[in-house]
């Protein structure tokens, strides 16, 4: 099955700022870099891939479980995007790592062991990524319990 490709627009507003356009009827996004570069007034590119791989993980974990018709809200998902200089010197996103909280005890949700051993696998943006550079996942219950990871 062939998807239709994806448009975004970006405008610049000033220096670094950039007015991200959707689509019509979707909310516009004003990025920009954080100080000295810019002024901090939007998220910046990188906040942008780490939301957007958690984003996504968030969207695959929830539909595997609706699939099975469990509710595991709310789901509280923390990305962290590791940056480092490589053997050029120049600066790269080295790793991501995604903690993904779900809103209940993992008792309460049947087929669990089973989502979290592929919902991975169904995110379109986190695979993309992940052929790049390393994305780490952890899933834990609301009560910390470590599920994956």
């Amino acid at each position: 099955m062939s998807q239709s490709p994806v448009t975004v627009t970006l405008q610049q507003q000033s220096d670094y700022q950039f007015a991200i356009h959707f689509g019509e009827g979707q909310p516009l996004l004003l990025a920009d870099e954080p100080p000295p570069l810019g002024q901090g007034l939007g998220p910046s590119p990188l906040q942008l891939l780490a939301a957007a791989v958690g984003n996504c993980l968030s969207d695959s974990l929830l539909f595997a479980l609706k699939k099975f018709k469990q509710n595991p809200e709310p789901i509280r998902t923390e990305v962290q995007a590791t940056v480092g200089r490589n053997d050029q010197g120049r600066l790269r996103v080295q790793r991501i790592d995604v903690t993904l909280n779900l809103g209940c005890p993992a008792g309460q949700l049947a087929h669990l062991d089973r989502v979290v051993a592929q919902f991975e696998d169904f995110c379109t943006v986190t695979q993309s990524v992940a052929q790049g550079l390393e994305v780490v996942t952890r899933v834990q219950d609301s009560q910390g319990l470590v599920v994956k990871g």
